[in-house]
């Protein structure tokens, strides 16, 4: 039993051991979004959006990963959140953002909810964002965390994302978190004239590119290789 005296002192400690690591998730967080500015020098423009940075800098990436995680939540690398699925890399998450170049009010579709991470930053940037997953245990978990963490402004389905979201469309931006060896045509059909889609193409063993789609006004679609990556393969019946 603790002496009278020693009570102040004990709940000092325990007041500062419970605000600890909330401080310390934010260095690990800040230091985090100066690495990932850091690698984006090598890419064509350099360096991210301050907008980009900014959003990513407000999402706690520890709450979207497993507990024994946690302490790797921050490291500049993709990890496992089962079912052979991943979270992605940041630096990934920020590039794949950046060309997207969302504004508030922004209709997103996102195939692949996986954690929820990628559909939380694209909130933070005020885009509306329609997310579908295909594996029924990570959606339903997504939804129930993103729901905690105030993301009002994602919708979260369970489905197959291939075929995008018919009921929402058209969008001003789409993004794919797993590679297939083809852009899906519902799509390209879903993509607003002025849209962006960034996605990766490729096989699982073969080599895997970075492709930023962009559908002019006048509905013509370009298509440019940003840089080649390695993402976990498309699933479904397509």
């Amino acid at each position: 039993m603790p002496t009278k005296s020693l009570i102040p002192l004990i709940c000092t400690l325990l007041l500062f051991s419970t605000t600890l690591p909330a401080d310390d998730y934010l260095q690990q967080r800040q230091a985090l979004m100066a690495e990932i500015q850091q690698d984006a020098t090598g890419l064509r423009d350099g360096k991210f959006s301050a907008r980009t940075m900014s959003a990513m800098g407000r999402v706690p990436r520890h709450e979207f990963v497993s507990a024994r995680l946690r302490n790797k939540a921050y490291k500049n690398r993709p990890l496992s959140i089962g079912h052979g699925q991943t979270i992605s890399q940041p630096f990934i998450v920020a590039l794949m953002t950046d060309l997207l170049a969302i504004s508030p009010g922004d209709k997103v579709f996102e195939l692949g909810t996986g954690s929820g991470y990628q559909a939380a930053v694209l909130a933070e940037l005020g885009a509306d964002v329609y997310s579908m997953e295909i594996v029924e245990s990570l959606g339903l978990a997504a939804a129930q965390r993103l729901k905690r963490l105030n993301y009002t402004n994602v919708r979260v389905e369970v489905a197959d994302g291939y075929h995008g979201w018919p009921d929402a469309a058209p969008f001003d931006a789409i993004i794919v978190t797993a590679a297939g060896d083809h852009i899906p045509t519902p799509l390209i059909q879903q993509l607003k004239p002025g849209g962006r889609m960034v996605l990766p193409v490729g096989g699982r063993y073969l080599v895997q590119q970075l492709i930023l789609v962009t559908r002019s006004e006048d509905g013509m679609l370009l298509t440019q290789n940003i840089l080649p990556v390695a993402f976990v393969p498309l699933t479904g019946n397509h």
